[in-house]
Protein backbone atom coordinates (compact mmCIF):
# COMPACT_ATOMS: atom_id res chain seq x y z
CA UNK A 1 0.00 0.00 0.00
CA UNK A 2 1.17 3.47 -0.70
CA UNK A 3 1.39 6.14 1.95
CA UNK A 4 -1.65 7.94 0.50
CA UNK A 5 -3.77 4.76 0.61
CA UNK A 6 -2.77 4.12 4.22
CA UNK A 7 -3.82 7.63 5.22
CA UNK A 8 -7.14 7.21 3.42
CA UNK A 9 -7.79 3.85 5.05
CA UNK A 10 -6.87 5.23 8.48
CA UNK A 11 -9.23 8.19 8.01
CA UNK A 12 -12.08 5.94 6.85
CA UNK A 13 -11.52 3.59 9.78
CA UNK A 14 -11.48 6.45 12.29
CA UNK A 15 -14.63 8.00 10.85
CA UNK A 16 -16.38 4.61 10.85
CA UNK A 17 -15.52 4.01 14.50
CA UNK A 18 -16.72 7.50 15.46
CA UNK A 19 -19.94 7.07 13.46
CA UNK A 20 -20.70 3.66 14.96
CA UNK A 21 -19.95 4.89 18.47
CA UNK A 22 -22.25 7.91 18.11
CA UNK A 23 -25.01 5.94 16.40
CA UNK A 24 -25.10 3.61 19.40
CA UNK A 25 -26.36 6.57 21.45
CA UNK A 26 -29.30 7.25 19.12
CA UNK A 27 -32.74 6.46 20.47
CA UNK A 28 -36.24 6.48 19.07
CA UNK A 29 -39.41 7.17 21.01
CA UNK A 30 -41.54 4.21 22.01
CA UNK A 31 -44.75 6.06 21.28
CA UNK A 32 -47.25 3.73 19.61
CA UNK A 33 -49.46 5.81 17.36
CA UNK A 34 -52.62 4.41 15.77
CA UNK A 35 -52.48 7.03 13.01
CA UNK A 36 -48.95 6.28 11.81
CA UNK A 37 -48.20 7.60 8.31
CA UNK A 38 -48.65 5.02 5.55
CA UNK A 39 -47.93 4.74 1.84
CA UNK A 40 -49.59 7.96 0.66
CA UNK A 41 -47.94 10.14 3.29
CA UNK A 42 -44.64 8.40 2.54
CA UNK A 43 -45.09 9.26 -1.14
CA UNK A 44 -45.89 12.88 -0.24
CA UNK A 45 -42.91 13.10 2.10
CA UNK A 46 -40.71 11.69 -0.67
CA UNK A 47 -41.94 14.39 -3.07
CA UNK A 48 -41.26 17.11 -0.53
CA UNK A 49 -37.98 15.66 0.78
CA UNK A 50 -35.77 18.33 -0.77
CA UNK A 51 -37.82 21.13 0.80
CA UNK A 52 -37.92 19.22 4.09
CA UNK A 53 -34.15 18.83 4.05
CA UNK A 54 -33.67 22.57 3.56
CA UNK A 55 -36.22 23.31 6.28
CA UNK A 56 -34.55 20.90 8.69
CA UNK A 57 -31.34 22.92 8.45
CA UNK A 58 -33.05 25.91 10.07
CA UNK A 59 -35.77 24.35 12.23
CA UNK A 60 -36.46 21.23 14.28
CA UNK A 61 -38.31 19.61 11.35
CA UNK A 62 -37.69 15.95 10.52
CA UNK A 63 -37.38 14.81 6.92
CA UNK A 64 -38.64 11.29 7.66
CA UNK A 65 -41.78 10.59 9.73
CA UNK A 66 -41.39 8.54 12.86
CA UNK A 67 -43.23 6.48 14.00
CA UNK A 68 -44.51 5.24 10.66
CA UNK A 69 -46.32 2.15 9.40
CA UNK A 70 -43.13 0.41 8.26
CA UNK A 71 -42.58 -1.06 4.82
CA UNK A 72 -45.36 0.77 2.99
CA UNK A 73 -44.28 4.17 4.31
CA UNK A 74 -40.67 3.37 3.36
CA UNK A 75 -41.75 2.23 -0.10
CA UNK A 76 -43.83 5.37 -0.65
CA UNK A 77 -40.99 7.60 0.57
CA UNK A 78 -38.44 5.98 -1.74
CA UNK A 79 -40.86 6.07 -4.67
CA UNK A 80 -41.55 9.76 -4.04
CA UNK A 81 -37.84 10.58 -3.94
CA UNK A 82 -37.20 8.62 -7.15
CA UNK A 83 -40.10 10.30 -8.93
CA UNK A 84 -38.98 13.71 -7.71
CA UNK A 85 -35.39 13.26 -8.82
CA UNK A 86 -36.26 11.54 -12.09
CA UNK A 87 -34.78 8.15 -11.27
CA UNK A 88 -31.88 6.96 -13.38
CA UNK A 89 -33.69 6.63 -16.69
CA UNK A 90 -32.82 10.08 -18.01
CA UNK A 91 -29.13 9.58 -17.28
CA UNK A 92 -29.14 6.14 -18.90
CA UNK A 93 -30.82 7.55 -22.00
CA UNK A 94 -28.26 10.35 -22.25
CA UNK A 95 -25.38 7.90 -21.85
CA UNK A 96 -26.80 5.74 -24.66
CA UNK A 97 -27.30 8.77 -26.91
CA UNK A 98 -23.73 9.96 -26.24
CA UNK A 99 -22.32 6.52 -26.98
CA UNK A 100 -24.29 6.33 -30.22
CA UNK A 101 -23.17 9.80 -31.35
CA UNK A 102 -19.54 8.94 -30.52
CA UNK A 103 -19.78 5.79 -32.64
CA UNK A 104 -21.32 7.74 -35.52
CA UNK A 105 -18.54 10.35 -35.27
CA UNK A 106 -15.89 7.64 -35.35
CA UNK A 107 -17.48 6.03 -38.40
CA UNK A 108 -17.68 9.39 -40.16
CA UNK A 109 -13.97 10.02 -39.57
CA UNK A 110 -12.90 6.63 -40.99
Amino acid sequence: MTKKNRKSMRAITCLSVIFLTLSGCATQSDVANGDAPGFLLGLFHGFTSMFSLIGSLFTEYRVYAYPNSGFWYDFGFCLGVVLLLGGGGAGAKNATDNKRSNQESAEALS
